[in-house]
């Protein structure tokens, strides 16, 4: 699955639930629920980050009075997941014994496109 959004504030983990846009010419900071996808010129803050925004002297910050939710998960990323679940859940045909190799090397990963298949610990 992709990374959800990070908080654009340097340092800080937390994953993105707001963006903020700058409207120059009205001198306006706008933070508003999290956009569907990250434009140039705005910035993706975390909730503590996004209600405690401050702007420059003179400037106006209009904010989202409701609840920031983060975003769900998209359809391309649960169509990953599901394509993950089905390709772990496959039965992996026996490999003949190798002559040069009597070493068990462990498991083994499986990747799939950018998911990768971890198999239990034995």
């Amino acid at each position: 699955m992709r990374s959800p959004r990070r908080c654009s504030r340097n340092g800080c983990p937390r994953q993105a639930v707001a963006t903020l846009t700058y409207v120059y010419n009205e001198s306006t900071a706008v933070v508003g629920p999290l956009a569907a996808f990250a434009e140039p010129h705005t910035y993706d803050l975390c909730e503590p980050h996004a209600r405690s925004l401050t702007a420059p002297r003179g400037w106006d910050v209009v904010r989202h009075e409701g609840e920031f939710e983060p975003p769900p998960p998209t359809t391309d990323d649960l169509v990953a997941l599901a394509e993950a679940v089905r390709e772990a859940a496959r039965p992996v045909a026996p490999r003949p014994p190798e002559d040069d190799q009597n070493v068990h090397q462990g498991p083994q990963t499986g990747r799939r496109g950018h998911l990768r298949v971890i198999p239990p610990n034995h």
